[in-house]
């Protein structure tokens, strides 16, 4: 099967959550192919279903409340997201997080990040104590949206607006905190993209947009 991977750069949060939602409607209609978007946000902080109010207090950086799973979270450049929009023909969603899991798990390997899963706590780890990726997901007509951050260059600083996931946010790590180095994003990205295909079974080819008229994406 051949899917199909959008590059975006870097997008507002508001406007890749209206492109979601869009895309999710038209892959629930076969419009469009299985489709992984790639980009990075500017400062902003987003609240999953599992929010409490002692995990997030107000503050200047832009805030979104949103249907994915999980709790608090911040994404920013230097940190790569992305959103898997995947018809679920199994509906099984737990193989769909692992999938994730394991796509981050595998491309961190290839520049030499020791990661893996943490039974229980959602997301990917190093060493079981620190962690480099928060996923989330939504569903609606088993389609997915939401889906994953990477800490790559990220300013880690942000993390102390919150309490990321309910945990203190010395937790957070990121790879060029592991590797004692700034990351091309580009490299990753590529890495994450393949890995994620090999997993699914799919070749991912670049796409492009379709034509939404009422949203302003560029």
């Amino acid at each position: 099967m051949t899917g199909q991977l959008l590059d975006l750069g870097r997008m507002d949060y508001e406007e890749a959550l209206d492109l979601q939602r869009e895309l999710m409607n038209l892959r629930s209609l076969d419009k469009i192919p299985d489709t992984l978007i790639l980009l990075e946000h500017n400062h902003v902080i987003t609240l999953g279903r599992k929010t409490s109010p002692v995990n997030f207090r107000p503050q200047q950086v832009p805030v979104y409340e949103v249907e994915r799973g999980g709790d608090a979270t911040y994404h920013g450049p230097g940190q790569l997201v992305g959103y898997p929009i995947i018809k679920l023909a199994d509906h099984d969603v737990r193989r769909h997080v692992v999938t994730i899991e394991n796509t981050i798990v595998g491309a961190l390997h290839r520049f030499g990040v020791e990661a893996a899963t943490l039974q229980g706590h959602p997301g990917v780890w190093i060493g079981g104590r620190k962690k480099i990726a928060s996923i989330g997901v939504a569903v609606t007509n088993w389609v997915s949206y939401h889906g994953f951050a990477l800490n790559v260059n990220t300013d880690l600083s942000y993390f102390g607006l919150i309490q990321p996931c309910g945990m203190d946010p010395s937790t957070m790590t990121s790879m060029e905190k592991q590797l004692g180095k700034s990351l091309d994003m580009e490299q990753v990205k590529a890495a994450v993209a393949q890995e994620f295909a090999t997993r699914r079974g799919e070749d991912y080819r670049p796409g492009n947009l379709p034509d939404i008229p009422h949203l302003s994406v560029k």
